[in-house]
């Protein structure tokens, strides 16, 4: 760790964070856009270790009432009322899909756990009736809207593209779990989904025609990854043990590093962004690379 910031490199729990006193750069004033928009379905694109998990899984603490979590943060002022709501997160990025089984058991392992949680007897073996019968359940059982969030809905499918059999098993097994999102529509509070492509070129959302695709909407531009005025703001220590390193002024420094790093924009008319995973590393091991 360089000088006294805990650089959170790879870290995508939001409470672990939090608890570890670790840098946090706020984003939390996007989910007020999202809870004060009205909409329900809500998928947003962005490239591997740009901080998708970890808005995730702040929205999952958010939905879950933990408001200790956000002292000192945009959420924290929000005029929320801060219950708890029943929170189905899917965690899509834990395998390799290499073979039909690997899908099926991450899927059974997530439902068999909701299952536990809110006193369901499986009384049938189809996973997507199954993960219905979950929804259904955990809103009667709470009297609120489900909140379910899918981590990189697509990773089964991505990872099969050469591969077009198992391609398709995973793209049916998916459209059929996805279709419990419309189904389901009565008992769903929120559905946000991340990922590294466009659900449209999938086909697995066919009978879904109303998600917004936030992915290169202005107004959600800078939701993941550091603005320059987030990295002048929340890196002051870490600029100055680069400018100490390297015998560079502060302009030379901030210079360097958007050379570097500042290589991306999500909307036409959106922020620069400086990949996030990067510049953390570059602050942790003052290292250019």
């Amino acid at each position: 760790m360089a000088g006294n910031v805990r650089y959170p490199i790879g870290q995508q729990s939001f409470e672990e964070l939090r608890r570890r006193d670790c840098l946090y750069v706020d984003k939390t004033r996007f989910i007020e856009r999202i809870v004060d928009s009205g909409g329900q379905y809500y998928f947003l694109g962005r490239p591997r270790r740009f901080g998708k998990s970890l808005f995730l899984n702040t929205l999952k603490c958010f939905f879950e009432g933990k408001r200790h979590l956000f002292k000192g943060l945009y959420a924290d002022t929000m005029d929320w009322d801060w219950e708890t709501y029943p929170v189905l997160k899917l965690d899509l990025n834990t395998e390799k899909y290499k073979t039909p089984d690997a899908l099926d058991a991450v899927l059974e392992n997530a439902l068999l756990n909701w299952e536990r949680e809110y006193g369901i007897v499986p009384e049938v073996r189809n996973l997507s009736a199954r993960f219905g019968n979950v929804i259904r359940r955990a809103y009667e059982m709470t009297g609120k809207g489900v909140v379910v969030l899918v981590d990189e809905y697509d990773k089964p499918l991505v990872n099969n593209l050469h591969d077009p059999k198992n391609f398709e098993y995973c793209r049916d097994r998916l459209a059929a779990l996805y279709s419990n999102f419309k189904s389901g529509a009565d008992y769903i509070r929120l559905v946000f989904l991340t990922g590294v492509s466009r659900f449209a070129h999938l086909s697995v959302f066919s009978d879904l025609n109303n998600i917004r695709d936030i992915s290169l909407d202005n107004s959600f531009s800078d939701v993941c990854g550091i603005t320059e005025c987030e990295l002048k703001d929340n890196f002051q220590e870490g600029v100055g043990n680069i400018m100490q390193e390297y015998g560079w002024s502060e302009e030379e420094t901030l210079s360097e590093i958007k050379k570097w790093y500042d290589g991306y924009r999500f909307s036409f008319r959106g922020k620069d962004i400086y990949n996030p995973y990067s510049l953390l590393n570059l602050m942790m091991k003052m290292d250019f690379s």
